[in-house]
């Protein structure tokens, strides 16, 4: 039957060796020299091996014990990070998070994970929408903070990075080849005007072929090569491949991917899950 090793015996071990000496352990300990001096006893009865070696004036650790203080050391600080994370109440609550649903990749997971791993009594609640949807949102104060993809950052906002757009369709696809050029898009998508005027100041005739509310089927349309569709670039899943068109459609506008905090919102939760977000798009930003 496996035996379990007494934390507080170790904590006493461990202070014995960072100060040198019993009776400065004790001090920090706030315990009775013999009580510091009988946690050892008990330690190293358990353990069979002796952990100090009491020859000399200064007390000085055997092999056996050099090799436990660090095992000591790993058992107290999990032990600790356990109890500060389970008992800790400072930061209880809930954040609600915005975010277009064609950039929740890749970033967003990763994001959330870090911040779950500092503060894992938040719970973050992660709204999936359009920007237009998103900013009436937050801007009725149903949002603590959002990002969008937009042309232009309204006030109060903050440039995380400028991303290009750019066509996508099937792997191997061809419908980009076809005129009229075959669009698929969702119904409040904020990017399809801007691709609609770019096709007709290059002159190139161009149908919605599929207009829906729903991204599923935007993108079942699109990876069945029925039609093409725009996206952030680095954004675009598997299923979809960039169009290597060569200059038969035009360039797409870059697209601000920005970040808005509601001011009552601001608190030391909602200060780091922005900074994981700066520093997620760093990359983008400075063009890498």
């Amino acid at each position: 039957m496996p035996r379990n090793l007494d934390l507080t015996a170790l904590r006493s071990f461990v202070t014995v060796a960072d100060m040198g000496g019993v009776t400065r352990a004790s001090g920090a300990l706030n315990l009775t020299q013999s009580a510091v001096s009988m946690q050892l006893k008990r330690l190293e009865e358990a353990l069979g091996v002796g952990l100090m070696d009491r020859s000399a004036r200064s007390i000085a650790l055997t092999a056996a014990g050099e090799q436990l203080l660090g095992y000591a050391r790993r058992m107290l600080s999990l032990n600790d990070e356990a109890l500060s994370r389970m008992m800790d109440d400072q930061y209880e609550g809930e954040i609600i998070f915005g975010v277009p649903h064609d950039i929740v990749y890749p970033h967003i997971p990763r994001v959330l994970q870090t911040f779950n791993a500092a503060y894992p009594r938040m719970k973050v609640q992660l709204i999936s929408s359009f920007t237009r949807a998103l900013k009436r949102q937050f801007n009725a104060g149903e949002c603590d903070l959002i990002i969008t993809t937009e042309s232009e950052l309204a006030a109060g906002g903050e440039v995380l990075a400028e991303v290009p757009l750019i066509w996508v369709g099937a792997p191997g696809g061809s419908a980009w080849k076809q005129r009229p050029l075959r669009l698929a898009y969702e119904t409040n998508c904020i990017f399809r005007r801007d691709v609609q005027k770019g096709l007709d100041e290059a002159n190139i005739d161009w149908e919605m072929a599929v207009e829906s509310n729903s991204t599923r089927t935007i993108e079942a349309s699109v990876s069945a090569d029925l039609a093409v569709h725009s996206m952030i670039s680095g954004s675009e899943p598997p299923y979809f491949e960039r169009v290597a068109h060569g200059g038969a459609l035009p360039v797409l506008n870059t697209q601000m991917i920005n970040l808005y905090v509601r001011n009552g919102a601001i608190s030391e939760p909602v200060e780091r899950i922005s900074a994981l977000l700066r520093e997620a798009y760093a990359p983008s930003r400075s063009g890498g």
